[in-house]
């Protein structure tokens, strides 16, 4: 039988562990926009949507900027993926924190101002220092901050463009 002062504080813990510290080598194959690439991993070729960002889409103000930026990030490079709390979408895509060597990604596009910081539960882990990170770039008005900010934010902008492809 199992000693309920043990048991109680054990599965406490282990349900307070973030779901997977686990990281994983991949190798990147090119960018589809701001805030998704395309990897090799696992002997697949995957999308990766970028944890805890938004950035502008492709044909929006600051798209292009924000694709090129995360395409001379990991440009011929080992990258790592770091997962959080879910690892796929509903769209079946890899969610993640994209690494190369010290330097993470999503986090890097949010301080340049070429993404908005944007949580979604339950893969929060990095939420305050991606906040911080926009906070930042605000007051340092880079980017899309350099004029107030986007005339639609990311999510706005495809529902508008959806609505028109109708």
């Amino acid at each position: 039988m199992l000693n309920r002062n043990v048991f109680i504080p054990v599965l406490f813990c282990l349900l307070l562990a973030p779901a997977s510290a686990f990281a994983a080598e991949a190798s990147f194959l090119t960018v589809i926009d701001g805030d998704s690439i395309l990897v090799e991993f696992e002997q697949r070729t995957r999308e990766v949507r970028l944890i805890g960002i938004d950035a502008p889409e492709w044909g929006q103000e600051w798209g292009v900027e924000a694709k090129a930026f995360a395409m001379n990030f990991c440009f011929g490079r080992e990258i790592r993926l770091e997962f959080d709390r879910e690892r796929f979408d509903k769209y079946g895509r890899l969610l993640a924190y994209v690494w190369c060597g010290e330097r993470l990604l999503n986090r890097m596009l949010v301080r340049e101002g070429l993404a908005l910081a944007v949580p979604i539960r339950p893969n929060t882990r990095r939420a305050g220092e991606f906040s911080a990170a926009e906070a930042q770039a605000r007051k340092m008005r880079k980017g899309i901050w350099a004029k107030g900010g986007l005339k639609q934010t990311p999510a706005q902008w495809r529902q508008d463009h959806r609505k028109k492809e109708r």
